[in-house]
């Protein structure tokens, strides 16, 4: 019960560092203003993260694999507050793209320090728990920090969010050396042994379908304040409640896709979500004109894209459970090279042709994630059927 509350602080401090990361596609027009940049090339802010995020934070963590997990902490909260430094402080957008980088790095390298330590802090039996209170916190970041951002954004300017956080991670620097305990981390999985999984084919194609299936939702998601504010002449205020109602949509999408997975089993909860996944964002690019229609709609979509999730990550899992430890970190590399790609792709169509085009070619992607997962699952009947018993 000590260390239970010490648990939750992880997950506190998890919400605001990860916000760091989500609140930009509340803010893009913003940012796009500010800098006097069209939206599109704003949007390379989310692939610059993304990218820092995947090639950054696993080298980082390797290189420092034999320091105190406390002191691991403390420092990747510092990159934090200096990275929300640079963000207010520098003029420019190229400026900001370092910005990104540095908070990339220090987000990315706190939340995996976070789960370490939550589950040496946790009792026997309770380490997964314990993980999935710090993801929780990071879950929280785009449920409420978005809305809570662009609400902030939108009475006091988007640099007061940085500052926001840079105080907070500063504080918390010393709330880590005072409560946390000294805590060994655990030896890195070599990088050789990740990449052997990848020659199983039903492991590469369950890869394909979760690149595919989160390059069309972070497309649309990383453009959604200026779809909402163009596509739909929502006023700022009907923004931040529709952001609101899409974070709310998400947590309740996510709960109903680990429950139903549960229940009808991996393909049929997998395929039946995607499916809707992809029917949501026609819906939104073919018929996103009110605020009455849209937000509904938001929420069918952000309801159906995370119900998406505990079934992938099962799916993955069963594969090779043996590794399911390296297969969740391979899960979310991929996550973050598909918003990579995903940035870079919405914003040659947002810049080419229209915002409403994101929404098109983001339901393309889902739809190719169906196929995908259509066709890994016929496979494995079919082996089971010829190999199986009766």
């Amino acid at each position: 019960m000590n260390s239970t509350w010490k648990i939750y602080l992880l997950a506190f401090m998890s919400f605001y560092v990860s916000t760091s990361e989500y609140v930009i596609a509340g803010i893009l027009d913003q940012i796009a203003a500010w800098a006097n940049i069209s939206i599109s090339a704003a949007g390379q802010l989310i692939t610059v993260f993304a990218i820092a995020g995947v090639i950054g934070s696993p080298i980082f963590v390797m290189a420092t694999t034999k320091m105190d997990q406390r002191h691991l902490l403390m420092l990747a909260l510092a990159i934090v507050v200096l990275g929300s430094v640079l963000t207010v402080t520098l003029p420019g957008f190229g400026f900001l793209i370092v910005s990104r980088i540095v908070l990339a790095i220090g987000g990315g390298v706190f939340v995996i320090a976070a789960k370490t330590v939550a589950a040496k802090l946790a009792a026997p039996g309770k380490q997964a728990g314990a993980i999935g209170t710090v993801i929780i916190g990071f879950s929280a970041s785009l449920i409420a920090g978005v809305p809570i951002g662009r609400v902030v954004a939108a009475a006091y300017g988007w640099k007061v969010i940085f500052v926001g956080i840079g105080i907070l991670s500063l504080l918390a620097i010393f709330v880590v050396a005072r409560t946390i305990p000294p805590t060994e981390g655990d030896a890195p999985v070599p990088l050789g042994k990740q990449l052997a999984l990848l020659k199983n084919p039903n492991i590469l194609t369950g890869f394909g379908v979760t690149f595919f299936w989160q390059l069309g939702y972070a497309m649309l998601y990383a453009y959604i304040a200026p779809f909402l504010l163009n596509v739909t002449s929502m006023s700022e205020r009907e923004v931040s409640m529709a952001l609101f109602a899409f974070g709310v949509a998400t947590l309740i999408g996510s709960k109903f896709g680990g429950f139903m997975t549960d229940r009808i089993g991996i393909p049929r909860s997998l395929i039946g979500g995607m499916i809707v996944h992809v029917l949501a964002l026609v819906l939104l690019s073919g018929f996103a004109k009110s605020t009455v229609v849209t937000i509904p709609l938001l929420m069918l979509w952000a309801f159906s894209a995370w119900s998406s999730g505990p079934g992938l990550q099962f799916s993955l899992v069963a594969l090779a459970p043996e590794a399911s430890g390296i297969m969740l970190s391979l899960y979310g590399s991929i996550l973050q090279l598909s918003i990579a790609a995903a940035g870079g792709i919405g914003g040659i169509a947002a810049g080419g042709l229209s915002i409403r085009a994101v929404g098109w070619i983001a339901a393309v992607s889902v739809a190719i994630a169906v196929i995908l997962a259509a066709i890994s699952f016929s496979r494995k009947s079919s082996r089971r059927f010829r190999y199986g018993s009766n």
